[in-house]
């Protein structure tokens, strides 16, 4: 599996996750200590270049 693959399955699963554990973007992140831009950015599979 290639890294680009990998990425786009790991912002699949962040998403997933979050959503079977009823939890929003802003309460998952501050769990992370991450802004829910930095969140959202993961589940979109958005790269910070």
């Amino acid at each position: 599996m290639n890294q680009e693959q990998t990425n786009i399955t790991t912002g699949k699963q962040i998403r997933h996750l979050r959503t079977q554990l009823g939890m929003t973007q802003e309460e998952l992140a501050g769990e992370l200590n991450v802004t829910r831009q930095a969140l959202s950015n993961w589940e979109r599979e958005v790269s910070q270049s």
